[in-house]
């Protein structure tokens, strides 16, 4: 199955960098490019593609309200977004989620990276960059905007106990090989549950199920840490 890629970035040079390595692969096709965020929403709507690569700093309509257009419309919901920007800090990342991105990558990552980052996202998993730990995530999405909540505490109870206790290891970063080991389950199981609990709670991925699993209180987030003695 060939993964249907559209770039969103403002600089020309740097779309066609990424459509020569993506359409070097077998398993990828560029099916479009925009150069803000309202073209990527037309074009979005237009072809359907599986992934759009997303940049944040665009003129006019930026990235990120373009991922909101694009992640809240039913039409495009088996389209997933990577977020690919030099401005990785920490309010962009939690922004990006809240968003409905599921993956998140700098500018500075590998083209070996960057593909199995397409993969990735493509595949329905989520990415996040060494730098999006699990920390900041948790602390950003801890306090959500009222207007992004996507989850509420009694919306988990279609869960089962086990569910919600994946989904909790899921939200903590926890791989599904990490999940499985702990509970002394195989991964599949792991995948099973989470794959259950993203159908019961309408989550389009990996990544929107962590953001429900803070902003419905399944997962606390840690206290920021104390000033050095």
């Amino acid at each position: 199955m060939t993964i249907r890629v559209l770039l969103a970035d403002d600089q020309a040079l740097l779309r066609a960098t990424f459509r020569i390595l993506i359409d070097t692969c077998e398993d990828m096709e560029v099916v479009g490019e925009a150069a803000d965020g309202a073209e990527a929403i037309a074009l979005a709507g237009a072809h359907r593609p599986d992934l759009v690569l997303m940049d944040i700093r665009m003129p006019g309509t930026d990235g990120l309200t373009a991922t909101t257009a694009i992640c809240a419309d039913p039409a495009l919901s088996g389209t997933r977004v990577l977020i690919l920007t030099t401005f990785e800090v920490d309010e962009y990342v939690a922004q990006a989620l809240r968003a409905g991105a599921s993956g998140f990558l700098g500018k500075d990552v590998t083209a070996e990276a960057l593909l199995a980052g397409i993969r990735t996202v493509a595949s329905g998993e989520s990415l996040l960059s060494p730098l999006a730990t699990r920390t900041l995530i948790s602390r950003f999405l801890a306090t959500p905007v009222p207007s992004a909540r996507l989850a509420t505490p009694d919306r988990l109870g279609v869960l089962t106990a086990r569910e919600r206790e994946i989904m909790a290891m899921a939200a903590e970063g926890h791989s599904n090989d990490e999940i499985a080991e702990q509970l002394y389950v195989s991964p599949l199981t792991v995948r099973t549950h989470v794959h259950r609990a993203m159908t019961k709670l309408d989550a389009r991925d990996r990544a929107q199920l962590v953001v429900m699993a803070y902003q419905s209180g399944l997962v606390q987030a840690p206290p920021p840490p104390g000033p050095a003695l």
